[in-house]
């Protein structure tokens, strides 16, 4: 619900702290007063467009705050989150706008953009009234206001799990038909590229491996003047592997004429086995150096062959061995992958039906649901002096290309106002006072299926009287048990209904006109509704007319209470 409003320099307004309540809240005042101003001000904090002609003259801004106290699962805090924001409760929106007329926003005392903020504005409050009006006439909302009236929510949320899975199956078919139809178009490359590369067999990381061997065979001449030499000195005449041979068996005469030669005759056994090793392992390099004597034509000719390729698909030669693999796979799009296509279109045509055969059931409880909301809404407009009105809900089926997770229907609430007149949209067939008491109507009907806490009515009630007003004052008692209702009203009948009564006036301080709102109690309030049906002059006849309706209209407790959030 909206707690407060309170507003800073705003045309009359120097200071004001207008505060509300649960239920309904109503705004009197003799004509003129400045209500429309507190409207303006109220729209100001909600996002909607501000000029420097609200600037109070002499002041250097104009700042309006609202306070919402909301419900923890309400939209506000889920969209606050995903921008980043802090989401205390209660909510507060506030709005400055410069003698410049430049604009700053604030949701919670953090800057927000305009547009976020009147974001944030449209989900906690609309405004109805003879010149403007929100929520129902966006023709966006009619679909889930219908399914929240026939409780379709679970329905809603498997037609969406349907459509998602459907669009999945879709994506992965467009992807493998795009996949061969780009494979076509390049078959023979395909087929070339196959060809070669498998000829050519890479293998993983062959070529830095040829690398290290042609290094290896180039520096040769080297490597074997090296090698020889140490096998010289090694397994020569007189190379180690003799003279430890020999220096073994000195030892072994004597080794057990002394302590000690034991170990030294095994380091020398040791040493005699590891030279022996060394020997052998420069025996088999230098085999391998002098196996082949084309060895570095060879490799180098296969590293030429390697980088060529590489170059060709522009990946390292390392990578050629993947290449080859995709290579191999696109080309089997065209081949063996046809049935993994056909398999994907089955799937898709299968989700695609599923989707489908949901949407469809979603569409007739729409169908049945719309008859009776329409008996609903006709039911209330005589009463409201609309009794040649007629409201209609065309359930009309979108084109495949429309169909998305909400279902495969445009849902339009449309309205006539007079006999033999073909329905439209209500804000085009209706006039001021008509359309406030339609949506008054709708939203009497639709209370719990709207998510908007707080709605305000401006003026609901002109060019009525009598039975016709007390209806309207009725309804929107009986709306405000559900949300928090706020109404600008000339008719007694309808602030009779009031459980919260502010009076807009204006008076004099010097030279300039300031604009005061007074909260009513039960004395003051009675006078105000004696002078909303006297007139001029409030005769005790109009007083006792006053305490009578007051009487009868006694104003309900509203079945909402004030929510706390952390």
């Amino acid at each position: 619900m909206l707690n407060r409003l309170v507003i800073r320099d705003v045309v009359l307004i120097e200071k004001l702290s207008v505060p509300f309540t649960p239920g309904l809240n109503v705004f009197t005042g003799e004509t003129g007063a400045g209500k429309s101003i507190l409207l303006d001000a109220l729209g100001l904090a909600l996002g909607e467009r501000g000029d420097a002609g609200l600037v109070r003259a002499g002041a250097a801004q104009a700042s309006v705050s609202a306070e919402f106290s909301l419900d923890e699962s309400h939209a506000v805090f889920a969209l606050a989150q995903e921008q980043g924001l802090d989401d205390e409760n209660p909510v507060i929106l506030r709005r400055v706008v410069g003698k410049d007329g430049k604009s700053r926003a604030f949701f919670n005392d953090q800057p927000v953009s305009i547009g976020l903020l009147r974001q944030f504005g449209e989900s906690l409050l609309e405004i109805h009234g003879q010149f403007e009006t929100h929520g129902l006439l966006n023709a966006a909302t009619h679909r889930g206001l219908l399914d929240a009236f026939a409780g379709l929510a679970d329905l809603r949320r498997k037609a969406a799990e349907d459509f998602a899975a459907w669009k999945d199956a879709a994506a992965q078919l467009e992807t493998a038909q795009a996949e061969s139809e780009r494979a076509r178009a390049e078959e023979d490359f395909l087929r070339a590229a196959v060809r070669e590369l498998e000829e050519l067999a890479p293998k993983p990381d062959e070529a830095d491996g040829l690398a290290q061997r042609r290094t290896q065979l180039q520096h040769r001449e080297k490597i074997l003047d090296a090698l020889n030499a140490a096998t010289e000195v090694l397994d020569g005449e007189r190379g180690a592997i003799t003279a430890l041979s020999q220096a073994g068996k000195a030892v072994a005469r004597v080794a057990d004429k002394a302590e000690g030669l034991g170990d030294i005759l095994a380091a020398i056994d040791r040493a005699a086995n590891e030279t022996g090793e060394a020997s052998l392992l420069l025996e088999k390099f230098l085999s391998s150096l002098d196996a082949d004597p084309d060895a570095l034509e060879k490799i180098e000719e296969r590293l030429f062959a390697l980088r060529a390729a590489a170059r060709k698909h522009n990946v390292q030669p390392d990578a050629l061995p993947d290449t080859l693999r995709d290579l191999q796979a696109r080309l089997n799009l065209l081949t063996g992958e046809g049935a993994q296509i056909s398999k994907l279109a089955e799937a898709c045509a299968k989700a695609r039906h599923s989707y489908v055969k949901r949407a469809e059931e979603l569409s007739a409880k729409r169908k049945q649901a719309a008859v009776k909301l329409e008996k609903a809404i006709a039911a209330e407009l005589p009463p409201l002096k609309l009794e040649r009105a007629k409201f209609t809900i065309d359930v009309a089926t979108l084109p495949e290309e429309q169909w998305n997770a909400d279902g495969i229907d445009r849902v339009t609430f449309l309205a006539a106002t007079n006999t033999g007149t073909a329905p439209g949209p209500l804000q085009k067939i209706a006039s001021g006072g008509e359309l406030a008491r339609f949506m008054l109507a709708l939203k009497t009907v639709l209370a719990a299926a709207d998510p908007v806490p707080v709605l305000v009515f401006d003026e609901v009630d002109t060019g009525i009287g009598g039975a016709v007003a007390s209806a309207v004052g009725e309804r929107l008692a009986r709306l405000a048990k559900d949300v928090q209702i706020l109404v600008v009203t000339h008719s007694p009948q309808v602030a009779a209904r009031g459980g919260h009564h502010l009076r807009v006036a204006k008076r004099v301080e010097g030279k300039h006109t300031v604009m005061e709102v007074e909260t009513l109690d039960a004395a003051a309030r009675r006078e105000e509704i004696a002078r909303m049906l006297a007139g001029a002059q409030v005769t005790d006849a109009a007083r006792q007319a006053a305490e009578s309706l007051l009487e009868e209209d006694v104003a309900p407790s509203p079945a909402k209470k004030r929510a706390g959030k952390k």
